[in-house]
């Protein structure tokens, strides 16, 4: 159903296939001790990237350096996460003959070169991309899959063309119920399904989901989805499909792997199961979970004590963040934070407080709070595939 080469592959090289498929090699110097029982990993550097945490190299996955995110609340590009699920990415691109094919049930099936998308009205909105797997590594029991950190997300300003201008501009049939959306990327073994996304039309042409091709005011990065992906605030990154070129509408609910199998979570209030069992109905992932980090300080640093600047960001699904409370005592009193700068409902909220802490050792938590009325869980709720984790997290340190 999806035809994965839909460009005229030209002049355009991004990048070398042997670069981007390896990596130019381990940054100077260094690994990264994981915060759990996975060892040690590399930093790599990539072509547009400066150095990352390398997950697997084909395809590649890259981990953002946790510092990254106490230098404000938009993730540069060249630090932004990278996900892919299957190991042929398009390692050559030419934008001048790049086509987005929108079609099935519509009443004029359009052929939209870049230069004629980015000639329609644009739009902008500041949203987080998270990977639904990200904090995985620290499920306990431990589940399968990709043992991340907290490093796989990112905030951006993207710039594009709202979905539902193209939608319109096609003419959506009546009797259509989803719109499928799948990208260049392909599978270099027989059996692999096709990487394809679907959303409910509702959804669809609500007006905020979005084809973007600008990033952070510069073109899309290449892995990142160059040159054009689909933004879809407040949901999982697994709906922002990338190097998208695909859209099609259909009359039904799409049953492809990645939708009917894959990214499903428990079907019950709090999206979790008792540690080792099942669900016994799954949904598909949807909205981001409440969450929040402290920044500026790493697990088990030493500081300086006395009054103790703490800083931080945190995010929800889209409803905005309420506030942040801060804990310097493992939890058993709880403080106001100061929120920065709101960029949107759909962005990281930059937040800051001063503490004061005496000698020896003290448990920093952070708790958010959305506008909607959600606050993070003080103890980690599990499911077998390892999504949603937005536990209270803590930061250990000792003052001096």
């Amino acid at each position: 159903m999806m035809n994965r080469r839909m460009i005229n592959r030209r002049t355009m090289i991004l990048a070398s296939a042997s670069a981007l498929v390896a990596g130019t090699g381990r940054a100077r110097g260094a690994d990264v001790p994981l915060p759990f029982d996975n060892g040690q990993r590399p930093l790599v550097k990539y072509p547009g990237k400066r150095p990352m945490i390398g997950l697997t190299q084909r395809p590649p996955q890259l981990e953002t350096p946790f510092a990254v995110f106490d230098a404000g609340a938009l993730t540069p590009n060249d630090a932004f996460f990278v996900r892919y699920h299957l190991a042929d990415i398009p390692l050559q691109i030419d934008p001048e003959t790049f086509t987005l094919d929108v079609k099935g049930k519509v009443d004029r099936p359009l052929k939209l070169s870049l230069a004629e998308l980015k000639k329609m009205p644009a739009a902008e909105i500041v949203a987080v991309n998270q990977c639904s797997g990200n904090g995985r590594g620290f499920f306990t029991p431990r589940v399968a899959g990709g043992q991340l950190g907290n490093g796989a997300m990112g905030n951006a300003r993207w710039k594009g063309v709202p979905l539902k201008a193209v939608l319109e501009k096609a003419g959506v049939q009546a009797g259509a119920r989803q719109v499928v959306f799948a990208g260049m990327d392909a599978p270099v073994a027989d059996g692999t399904p096709d990487f394809a996304k679907a959303l409910d039309l509702e959804h669809a042409r609500g007006g905020e989901v979005m084809l973007a091709y600008g990033m952070n005011g510069q073109d899309l990065p290449f892995l990142n989805g160059y040159p054009l992906r689909l933004v879809v605030p407040g949901y999982y990154g697994t709906y922002w499909v990338k190097h998208l070129n695909e859209i099609t509408v259909i009359d039904q609910v799409y049953d492809g792997f990645w939708m009917k199998t894959a990214y499903r979570i428990p079907d019950n209030d709090c999206n979790c199961v008792t540690p080792g069992t099942a669900p016994a109905a799954t949904i598909p992932i949807n909205r981001l979970k409440v969450r929040s980090f402290i920044t500026n300080l790493a697990d088990g640093a030493t500081v300086k004590s006395g009054t103790v600047r703490i800083k931080g960001i945190a995010f929800d699904g889209g409803t905005g963040i309420r506030g942040v409370e801060i804990s310097a005592d493992g939890g058993q009193t709880w403080r106001p934070a100061t929120l920065g700068k709101d960029l949107g409902a759909y962005s990281f909220r930059v937040w800051d407080i001063a503490v004061a802490l005496a000698a020896g050792p003290h448990a920093l938590k952070a708790r958010a709070t959305s506008n909607a009325g959600e606050t993070q869980p003080l103890e980690p709720l599990w499911n077998p595939a390892g999504y949603l984790r937005n536990v209270v997290e803590t930061v250990r340190v000792t003052a001096t």
